[in-house]
């Protein structure tokens, strides 16, 4: 179905493999549009309500496939972009795992920031070289970094383009953890499985209060949880609660107790 991307689909997530090795899994525009396309499509499948967003070979994401814009152009940004995968990601309701497997630079590195969760292999590495190539970032980054790691960090990154290995992206809170190279698709499907255990329809709950309540200043994120405390809580009746009293989690970890 796809040419530049695989999707594998398991109980409740799936992994989306970006899949063009040979050039660094660099975002043509075919990958592009297939991206968005599959990304949307899983957002559409119930049964679907956790992404693993990885990389084939030895790389997660070079960035955009300069070779191409050479020949036809940059891509459209900004509202013309109806086939950009940040957008996809984005709009996808439930979490969104990064399992970054080797370089995300540039595109791939707002790829990255775009998901909700980031697990680095220990050979993962990032970089923002938009101002080495000539490039303005279009897909957030601007943005994202520096509400991520703080100003400064985000300015040294990308006005000089370095790369920052795994274990220093964990320091300064760019990813979640670091883990061996040959456990890090297990770690993803670990977690995508603990997110999983969760009430039903929560994990989308939260993640969306979450992402809106970050748009706002303080005291009108805490009346939008309020709000929606007082719009979800109620739907938790009795019966729910008792239904998740016990019982062995999926990934064998006994079940906290709620009351």
């Amino acid at each position: 179905m796809y040419s530049t991307i695989s999707v594998d689909r398991r109980d409740g997530f799936a992994i989306v493999s970006l899949n063009r090795p040979a050039a660094l899994n660099a975002l043509s525009r075919a990958m592009q549009r297939e991206l968005n396309a599959a990304i949307t499509e899983l957002d559409e499948d119930a049964s679907t309500r956790v992404l693993i967003l990885t990389g084939a070979g030895r790389a997660f994401c070079a960035g955009l496939d300069l070779k191409e814009i050479a020949e036809i152009g940059m891509p459209p940004f900004g509202e013309k972009a109806s086939e950009d995968p940040v957008r996809a990601i984005n709009r996808f309701k439930g979490p969104v795992i990064a399992a970054v497997n080797g370089a995300a630079v540039t595109g791939g590195f707002e790829l990255a920031l775009a998901c909700d969760v980031i697990l680095a292999s220990r050979s993962a590495r990032f970089a923002d070289t938009h101002g080495r190539v000539g490039v303005m970032p279009g897909w957030g980054l601007s943005q994202r970094l520096s509400r991520t790691i703080g100003d400064y960090r985000a300015r040294e990154l990308s006005l000089t383009g370095r790369f920052v290995s795994a274990e220093e992206a964990e320091r300064w809170g760019l990813v979640n953890r670091v883990v061996p190279d040959e456990s890090l698709l297990a770690e993803a499907e670990a977690m995508a499985t603990l997110m999983l255990s969760t009430s039903p329809g929560m994990i989308e709950r939260l993640k969306s209060l979450m992402c809106d309540g970050g748009k706002l200043a303080l005291g009108d994120a805490l009346a939008l949880e309020g709000e929606r405390a007082q719009r979800f809580n109620p739907d938790l009746a009795a019966a729910d609660v008792s239904n998740h009293r016990e019982g062995p989690r999926p990934n064998g970890q006994a079940e906290i107790k709620l009351l």
